[in-house]
């Protein structure tokens, strides 16, 4: 580890100092300082933030005189201080809306391990919905079932025959929804799922009640949805949760139109406290906003940026939706074989829309799970023309389940490969079930993408997963799962690296890393303290380190009780 005072003894410093006696600046010290900046970790004894920016990385004396005597001291009393953490993939937007209905992950909901259990729950809240409303469950997960099946529309009909019930399914790309709201959606039985959808049908002709992928658009069209006060309420509380957890940058990773034209509205860029990027989905519809041009790429509206265009190509692997080249063990999400999961959309209809958006100058964005599916997202940046030289960065969110040989693709193109380490833990063992041993163990692997001179993140897909960085650290470290079972060994990060897939990885991605992701001058006074260091933590101890504060352009945003 390189020490600053190591540095002064070879005459070097971190930084020149600038300007003293500054009163308006503010001398971090008295801690652990780890600044991400460089190819191994690097300490320094202080920080001094002005207006937002840090002007000097060194040596805690050369700090203090930079600062100046005005300057407003911060003790770290032994605490760790890092860059801000960059959140690489989430929904901002869905965060949203599951303050309003039952949240499943919410302790307060209590047990729903059963198909029982789980149904009187959704009966208890639904009581304190009016007949004819709407019943929103979040969170639901079919595989953490005593009876690792999906609750049927059949029984929700029982439970709550007089309300509209969904269940959206952990993954985000399904649900589970009763006969009252098939009908609102226009869902009658005898129908055949579009393209990309999956909406399985009974022997007698009745559908079931699953709905996922492309087959959800016309539940989520009719989906109740808060008013633009309450969504600015909910938003003062969504973006401390980020906050708690280290967080000065979310991003919303498949905005709708609507969810669009709130984040960018002066009500919301007002309340906004960390940075926000957002993703135009392409699946609903961007024309209007392509024409608009006011709509560029890169556009700021306060703390809000247009990052990209985010592309889907196959659903979720724990739904068994994601696309494969091999199939799944236990079949369809009804259980019909052979199933290798789908595309949600054709080559021709991908390329022919990047294309579009590419040559407007977007970065591109693609939601790939499985091997089939990063094929196609390849094939796409070839039929684009795409390579590293071109620094274009295009990001495949998930790029779960990659084989080998597309790493090297993945290279050539100059593709960020935004990973979701959580997936190792959460999910693992439910993908155990459906393939085998080496195709697991490659889930998200980091260790053989950094071989290869790549640039990946890590992210929680919240809510899929939930917000908690230590977690991902930990499950970035560790690859262990809920039943203690290590998927890929070979592809553990140490702390130094799975602290870079939440720094300065996701920086790159978005191309931020001359605005945040590194303590060093110039760049965005964003910081996090934690209570110890995670670089001389043990692995069982990462997910113990607690959040102390956030500080977001030198001003504290969050401090923990």
């Amino acid at each position: 580890m390189r020490i600053a005072t190591w540095l002064a003894a070879a005459g070097l410093t971190l930084a020149a100092p600038a300007v003293a006696k500054d009163p308006g600046a503010t001398l971090w010290h008295g801690g652990s300082i780890l600044t991400m900046d460089g190819d191994e970790p690097t300490m320094a004894e202080a920080v001094v933030e002005r207006e937002g920016k840090i002007v000097f990385v060194g040596l805690e004396a050369e700090a203090r005189a930079v600062a100046g005597k005005g300057a407003k001291l911060h003790n770290l009393k032994g605490a760790t201080l890092l860059p801000g953490f960059v959140d690489a993939h989430s929904h901002f937007a869905i965060g949203l809306q599951t303050a309003g209905g039952l949240d499943l992950g919410d302790p307060a909901t209590g047990d729903t391990a059963s198909v029982a259990k789980l149904l009187a729950a959704v009966k208890r809240y639904g009581a304190s919905v009016q007949k004819g409303g709407w019943v929103v469950v979040w969170r639901y997960d079919d595989a953490s079932l005593a009876e690792r099946r999906h609750i049927t529309r059949a029984e929700l009909d029982s439970a709550l025959p007089d309300r509209k019930v969904v269940l959206m399914h952990i993954s985000v790309h399904g649900l589970v929804a009763n006969s009252a709201a098939l009908e609102a959606a226009g869902l009658r039985d005898g129908m055949k799922p579009p393209a990309g959808g999956v909406m399985p049908s009974d022997a007698a002709g009745h559908l079931t009640g699953l709905v996922f992928e492309k087959a959800m658009l016309p539940i989520a069209t009719v989906l109740p949805q808060p008013s633009n006060a309450a969504r600015l309420e909910t938003l003062d509380h969504l973006q401390m949760r980020y906050a708690r957890e280290g967080f000065t940058w979310a991003q919303d990773g498949a905005t709708n139109p609507v969810d669009l034209a709130f984040l960018t509205s002066p009500a919301a860029q007002q309340r906004l406290k960390i940075d926000l990027a957002i993703l135009p989905f392409a699946m609903t519809g961007i024309d209007a906003m392509l024409e608009n041009p006011a709509m560029r790429p890169g556009a700021h509206f306060g703390r809000v940026k247009l990052q990209g265009i985010k592309f889907t190509l196959d659903g979720s692997p724990q739904a068994r939706t994601a696309f494969f080249t091999r199939d799944y063990a236990l079949g369809s999400p009804d259980g019909q074989h052979p199933w290798h999961g789908q595309p949600v959309t054709t080559d021709n209809a991908f390329q022919t829309l990047a294309r579009k958006v590419h040559e407007r100058g977007w970065q591109i964005f693609v939601h790939a799970n499985g091997d089939a599916a990063i094929d196609m997202a390849i094939r796409g940046f070839d039929a684009l023309g795409i390579k590293a030289a071109d620094d274009r960065r295009p990001i495949v969110i998930h790029s779960q389940f990659m084989r080998p040989d597309q790493i090297p693709a993945y290279a050539r193109i100059g593709v960020g490969p935004s990973y979701f380490s959580n997936h190792t833990f959460y999910f693992a063992d439910t993908h155990r079930r459906n393939f085998p041993d080496e195709v697991v163990n490659f889930i998200s692997p980091f260790a053989a993408s950094r071989a290869a001179g790549l640039i990946a993140s890590n992210h929680s897909d919240y809510p899929v997963t939930p917000l908690d960085t230590r977690a991902q650290l930990w499950s970035a470290m560790s690859r262990t799962s809920r039943t203690g079972v290590v998927s890929g060994e070979s592809q553990r990060e140490d702390a130094w690296h799975a602290l870079q897939a939440l720094t300065t990885g996701p920086a790159w991605q978005a191309f931020e890393e001359g605005r945040r992701g590194r303590i060093k001058p110039g760049l965005l006074a964003d910081f996090v303290v934690l209570d110890r260091n995670p670089l001389t933590t043990p692995v069982a101890e990462i997910r113990a380190i607690r959040v102390l504060e956030t500080v977001k352009e030198g001003a504290t945003i969050w401090r923990a009780e």
